[in-house]
């Protein structure tokens, strides 16, 4: 039987193991690199299509103001494109182009390589077996959460 204790100890070291690790992982930036509001509505725009800037400030738990300035900025890059909404004319649909999903596609190649030069240059074979096989369980834990 587990002791309460444990699983509580193994719950703690893994959020702060796996929160600095993210921290680090957002803080990798390339040159002309999207901000992370950006960047954050960008990818839910990839994920979920399109949808209105109402619909995204809600999912993105930010007020309208702040979602217009970041459509606007990534917009402004072509990054992506506005049209009318077909079922209600007054409202606009956002939605992310080519250029902007190439753009999140690079971004994630270039911390992917990131990731594995550290990996490469840091750790043994032996350990990157280790994480290797640890990297089923972290996605299970993250579907039980």
């Amino acid at each position: 039987m587990r002791k309460e204790l444990d699983v509580n100890e193994v719950a703690g070291a893994l959020r702060v193991a796996l929160g600095l690790l993210a921290r680090r992982i957002r803080q990798l930036k390339a040159e002309g690199e999207i901000t992370l509001p950006e960047s954050s509505a960008l990818a839910r725009l990839d994920r979920g299509g399109p949808a209105t800037p109402s619909e995204l400030a809600r999912q993105e738990q930010i007020s309208p103001q702040s979602i217009g300035a970041t459509l606007a900025g990534l917009e402004a890059r072509g990054l992506v494109g506005r049209r009318p909404d077909p079922a209600d004319g007054r409202r606009t649909v956002i939605s992310i182009t080519a250029r902007g999903q190439q753009m999140l596609g690079d971004r994630r190649n270039e911390r992917t390589l990131r990731l594995a030069e550290a990996l490469s240059s840091g750790f043994t074979d032996a350990e990157v077996d280790q994480l290797m096989a640890v990297v089923p369980l972290l996605e299970r834990l993250a579907q039980s959460i």
